[in-house]
């Protein structure tokens, strides 16, 4: 399938997107986690509805309700994501919190290359490799100053796990289903599991600041309406290892909005951290090129990952 010419473009948005969501998420610290994220999905399920009622077509489409076991498998894994992120930042700094959630390029390549027999170059290990390696960094620094970090950390690396069953199951949807009639449902099935969250916990919904309600919009806004959808569409034209990829830009981001606004300094080794990440990034996305261009990865893409089967701040 032919991409887009404004693919990239809309790949950089998406990033710089989801980089804010860390720092709405921390100046929500009145609000417990599972609110955010319930609140966050609510809003951005909402805010769709009335599209896909001015397209005319109802909240599902013929090809959505072919798909709605897999669509709400995506919505629970998407779910437990936002549930065990937000919770992370809670516990560790934005910087650890987002490089280790963005490590879900080895957890994606790996099922890839079992459920839909992609082949993983070279240059594509080296790059998840080095971005790996660089989150290391960042963990070490952070866990030298901040010992209690490790619950925040492991709480990163479960949301990481999450997102990585979320995109692989989205994927298999995608090619069938348009954005909207993908993103509506999943986002619906994740805000209710999550409220259901809320209630079974007993957390307020209501008595917050009112700066804390104009974070949750913010959040299902940019991040996940501007954010999440431009990767969820891009599913349709990439792999989901080469999604992961693309995200791993979101700890760069994050971590200077986090330095300006929120005042957290950046340790020497966060900053090798960074770098390292940067170069994975255009190791990996160089790999994944030349993967594609070889025939029989090209006809694993094209043939759409229902078949190769047979074979997602």
């Amino acid at each position: 399938m032919r991409r887009p010419r404004t693919l990239p473009i809309l790949l950089t948005v998406g990033v710089l997107a989801i980089a804010t969501a860390a720092i709405f998420i921390k100046l929500c610290d009145d609000a417990a986690p599972i609110v955010i994220a319930a609140a966050r999905l609510s809003i951005s399920a909402a805010l769709l509805v009335p599209f896909a009622l001015v397209r005319g077509e109802g909240l599902a489409s013929e090809s959505s309700r072919r798909h709605w076991v897999r669509l709400a498998l995506a919505g629970a894994f998407l779910a437990a994501h936002f549930f065990f992120w937000i919770t992370s930042l809670r516990h560790t700094s934005v910087v650890s919190s987002v490089v280790l959630v963005t490590t879900n390029p080895i957890f994606t390549s790996i099922a890839s290359y079992f459920l839909f027999r992609e082949p993983i170059p070279r240059g594509l290990m080296l790059g998840i490799a080095l971005a790996l390696a660089g989150g290391g960094v960042i963990y070490l620094s952070d866990a030298g100053s901040n010992p209690g970090s490790a619950y925040g950390n492991a709480m990163s690396i479960l949301a990481a796990v999450a997102a990585s069953c979320y995109f692989l199951v989205g994927r298999t949807v995608r090619r069938d289903v348009d954005t909207l009639h993908y993103v509506l449902p999943v986002y619906g099935v994740a805000a209710l599991i999550l409220l259901a969250g809320v209630a079974a916990v007993g957390a307020p919904l209501f008595g917050y600041r009112t700066s804390t309600y104009m974070y949750f919009v913010l959040l299902a806004v940019i991040p996940q309406l501007i954010g999440h959808s431009i990767f969820n569409w891009a599913l349709k034209y990439m792999t989901a290892t080469m999604i992961a990829i693309c995200i791993l830009g979101e700890p760069i981001g994050a971590t200077i909005l986090a330095a300006t606004l929120l005042g957290e300094s950046i340790q020497p080794g966060q900053a090798v951290g960074g770098g390292l990440i940067l170069l994975g990034i255009f190791l990996g996305s160089r790999g994944q090129g030349s993967a594609r261009t070889s025939p029989s990865s090209e006809t694993s893409a094209a043939s759409g990952p229902m078949e190769a089967a047979g074979r997602s701040g």
